[in-house]
């Protein structure tokens, strides 16, 4: 496979604004293990092979544990491996990557919104849609895990 364009040096301009949405989340409450997970969960359904690659290792160097990362595109099935806040989060994260499935259910919707505050579910709804846009442009220009 060969690798197509590098956006980040073509257009550094649209490569910045994606970053500044990475800012953005740096600066929430979002805490790292769920920010892994949910972009671990979203490049798994999206088949990024770079993004799994990268964040897989971030999670790992976070503390996450070999057999939850194994595990996650599972979850639903290890009911006490992952905590009912994770749950919820890889629920929407799931939901939001395939919308064309139908969106976001009223189901995980009011699940989510009960337990987050308004803040924190768009801060977990924009980390699900940055790591949909990273993966699309991954996948899109063939890029490769180190």
């Amino acid at each position: 496979m060969e690798t197509r364009i590098n956006i980040g040096q073509i257009e550094p301009l649209a490569y910045k604004a994606l970053m500044g949405i990475e800012t953005y989340l740096a600066a929430t409450s979002l805490n790292k293990t769920h920010k892994e997970l949910i972009k671990i969960r979203a490049s798994q359904i999206n088949g990024c092979a770079f993004c799994i690659n990268m964040h897989t290792t971030d999670a790992r160097k976070h503390g996450e544990t070999e057999q939850r990362i194994y595990l996650l595109n599972a979850w639903r099935e290890v009911a006490n491996l992952y905590t009912e806040e994770e749950r919820i989060i890889l629920a929407l994260t799931e939901e939001m990557t395939l919308i064309a499935n139908g969106g976001v259910s009223d189901e995980t919707y009011k699940k989510a919104n009960s337990f987050f505050d308004d803040n924190q579910l768009a801060q977990i709804m924009m980390a699900i849609i940055a790591i949909n846009a990273w993966n699309r442009m991954a996948i899109a220009t063939q890029m490769q895990p180190a």
